[in-house]
């Protein structure tokens, strides 16, 4: 119970600060995607299960308050997820390599598929770009970001772990 309280008030919190403090500290027009590692890293660190439904969840977040389409971003999340909650098998909480590698891959299919549903399909078709100034950009400021969280985020996990 005390697991899903604070991952409640994670996803509160992550929320309001990329939709408040990380939307001022902009670069180039581009903010970390922070529910974007809050998803990874609850499937990275604990499972598919989890990364499923922290995933639906912070994705509907953002579909509730600033999505076209309510279920978008909810499903995107969730896939994202269910996909690094395959790699919970390997994970070690020294190891930084893996977590970095598994943000970008997340971070670039999240926006792919985005650019594919929002834009491809109105016709835009400018992928490059699209890639050079908003995906790599995003890419680069949110695994900066992530490496500033993740320790945060693992211990946390550590402290739920040894409750629990």
């Amino acid at each position: 119970m005390l697991r899903k309280i604070v991952t409640a008030i994670s996803i509160f919190v992550f929320y309001v600060l990329q939709c408040t403090l990380f939307k001022s500290l902009s670069l180039a027009s581009v903010t970390p995607n922070l529910l974007l590692i809050l998803t990874f890293a609850t499937g990275f660190m604990r499972g598919k299960k989890e990364g499923m439904y922290v995933g639906f969840f912070c994705g509907m977040m953002l579909d509730l308050f600033y999505g076209r389409i309510i279920g978008f971003n909810a499903l995107l999340y969730m896939y994202i997820g269910y996909i690094n909650g395959f790699f919970n098998n390997v994970f070690y909480d020294e190891e930084v390599t893996l977590p970095i590698g598994l943000l970008c891959a997340s971070d670039f299919i999240y926006n792919f598929v985005y650019y594919v549903f929002a834009f491809l399909l109105r016709n835009r078709l400018d992928f490059v770009y699209y890639l050079v100034h908003i995906i790599v950009p995003e890419m680069i400021y949110t695994v900066v970001v992530m490496l500033l969280i993740y320790r945060l985020i693992l211990k946390v996990n550590r402290k739920l772990e040894e409750y629990e």
